[in-house]
């Protein structure tokens, strides 16, 4: 079952988008976006283990296809988004599962397997360039391009400039290119285009990076955790990623070449990684 398939599930009152792969009867493979993103991010990625796993893509609230919230302070947070992903697991039937998260979705995956009550979910957990302490300074970059939504005339126009703020992504197609402007942008009601998320995701998000830290959250996690950090990541700095390898779950580190925040898990290369490590 190479093709995607497209579902809308009732989540704690929020209607969450999922993208899966695969055979439903094979073990589950979780595949979680970043902040401003959507679970089309992972598509090349999916399919490419859809032969050997059940892979779950979906869109966390606020952003892609799913619903937005009425209350953003409160749902679009950590905490709020591991609730979504345990009854997103619990509506599906899957006891536990290996969980491949990028930034954002590496804390949810880091927070559910760090946490003794829903431990027993993660087997196996990929942080994809996200640690649990940050570079303030990346934060702040970051924070300068998602809390604004400009508009575009074309799509053309708004393919260009996701190219350039997400360069760091590493080496994409000019199909991947395509299909990520495609599945990243929303028509206003003016008819000009803009990114496919929630402002408000953005604001809570600002709010709540300054002093981030989740060092007890790792170091409670007793699962194997494979730790991708981007060779130029500004987000991930390398002596924290040194760090993680010693303590908590002892993580591999792996560095992936031409890409800083974040690997976009698309090449041979970082395929070979991940096979190796979720089996």
């Amino acid at each position: 079952m190479t093709s995607p398939r497209s579902s809308y599930l009732p989540i704690v009152g929020h209607e969450v988008h999922l993208t899966a792969w695969g055979d439903p009867a094979a073990p589950a493979l979780v595949l979680w976006h970043g902040v401003a993103r959507t679970g089309r991010d992972f598509d090349t990625l999916a399919r490419r283990f859809a032969d050997r796993f059940h892979v779950l893509c979906p869109d966390t609230i606020g952003r892609g296809l799913s619903s937005w919230s009425a209350a953003p302070a409160e749902d679009y947070t950590i905490p709020a988004y591991c609730g979504h992903a345990l009854e997103l697991l619990d509506r599906l039937g899957i006891a536990a599962c290996r969980w491949v998260g990028t930034s954002m979705g590496g804390l949810i995956g880091m927070a559910l397997a760090g946490t003794p009550e829903t431990a027993p979910r993660i087997e196996r957990l990929v942080l994809n360039d996200i640690a649990p302490r940050l570079n303030q300074v990346a934060i702040d970059r970051i924070l300068a391009y998602v809390t604004l939504v400009p508009e575009f005339a074309t799509m053309i126009e708004f393919e260009t400039f996701l190219r350039a703020v997400y360069a760091p992504f590493g080496r994409l197609s000019d199909d991947e290119w395509r299909l990520l402007a495609e599945t990243s942008m929303r028509r206003r009601e003016n008819g000009r285009i803009s990114s496919h998320y929630d402002p408000a995701v953005m604001r809570v998000f600002a709010e709540q990076a300054a002093d981030f830290d989740m060092w007890a959250i790792f170091d409670a996690i007793t699962c194997p955790v494979l730790a991708l950090r981007g060779e130029v990541s500004d987000l991930v700095e390398p002596h924290v990623a040194e760090e993680m390898t010693g303590r908590g779950p002892k993580a591999r580190l792996v560095t992936i070449p031409g890409c800083g925040h974040a690997p976009a898990l698309n090449t041979p290369e970082q395929f070979a990684v991940l096979e190796e490590f979720l089996g």
